[in-house]
């Protein structure tokens, strides 16, 4: 009797993982998306471990060569800037702040969103007319101007960097959670659990949420990229976060000065910019492809 009820428990356990491996393998199938996991990774890796492999500070200045910033050396091998500041130094750690920006960012999107387009889409009627109001009348503001004139009023820090970016793009996301709330709730199974008294927070959380993660889960790592971009677009215009902390925006506003003579000054955080956004999309369509199959 026991050896029946634990093959049983082996049974249902390995039909529950199915699914997750199934949709494993149609995530290792899109090629594009395998490279963007790993670049996104070692980028990850790499910033993370900046303090560890880094001989210099990122303010950490040679006073002997001010003025003019120096080419690629066995020293330094992206050279220098015009303070004589280490140029390998000050674009890793300004990865750290610009990915960390685009993912906590992308994080405050996904929840704000969520919860606003599940509560439009399970309640529907007045909570669905006010809430998918307010979310038109945020898709219709220019969303960088907006964080335009919030950076001027408040000069954001990292944190508030990410809040003001957090919570500037998340009408996609409520747009897409309403969608599938709308079409879900009403499910037979949702029926039954509200036959059995489920009250709707219940429903919410346990039900019909967890069936629309797929969604949701891909908009996320979309947000990711959206969020670098605008991170890097606001320090790049000077209306972000200031040195001497490092960004890729802000390193690309003070190398735009020197391009005609110290051209690899720009050249590689206007490259980590393009393919970790790059990778990120790429992810975000491989999990689109592996969550929902088509044909």
């Amino acid at each position: 009797m026991v050896d029946l009820t634990t093959q049983t428990l082996e049974v249902e356990t390995a039909r529950s993982r199915r699914p997750y491996r199934q949709m494993a393998a149609r995530f290792m199938r899109h090629r594009l998306a395998v490279v963007g996991a790993v670049v996104l990774i070692l980028m990850a890796l790499i910033v993370i471990a900046a303090p560890w492999f880094l001989p210099y500070r990122y303010d950490q200045q040679d006073f002997t060569i001010l003025g003019v910033p120096t080419p690629p050396s066995a020293e330094h091998w992206l050279g220098t800037d015009e303070l004589g500041r280490d140029a390998l130094t000050r674009l890793v750690y300004g990865g750290r702040v610009s990915l960390g920006v685009g993912l906590l960012g992308a994080i405050i999107s996904t929840l704000v969103g969520t919860a606003i387009g599940s509560v439009a889409g399970f309640y529907r009627g007045i909570w669905d007319m006010l809430l998918m109001r307010f979310t038109d009348v945020m898709l219709s503001i220019p969303t960088l101007p907006l964080v335009l004139l919030l950076s001027t009023l408040f000069r954001p820090s990292p944190g508030l960097l990410i809040v003001i970016v957090g919570g500037l793009i998340w009408m996609g996301t409520a747009r897409l959670v309403r969608s599938q709330f709308l079409a879900l709730r009403e499910r037979e199974y949702v029926e039954a659990a509200r036959a059995l008294g489920a009250a709707g927070p219940r429903l919410i959380l346990r039900h019909i949420l967890p069936n629309a993660l797929g969604p949701i889960t891909v908009a996320a790592t979309l947000a990711v990229g959206t969020s670098i971009m605008l991170e890097s677009g606001l320090s790049f215009l000077g209306f972000g976060i200031l040195p001497p902390v490092p960004t890729w925006g802000n390193i690309l506003n003070s190398a735009s000065g020197w391009l005609s003579i110290a051209p690899w000054l720009a050249i590689p955080p206007g490259l980590c910019i393009f393919f970790t956004v790059l990778a990120v999309n790429f992810v975000g369509e491989g999990l689109r492809d592996a969550m929902e199959p088509r044909g």
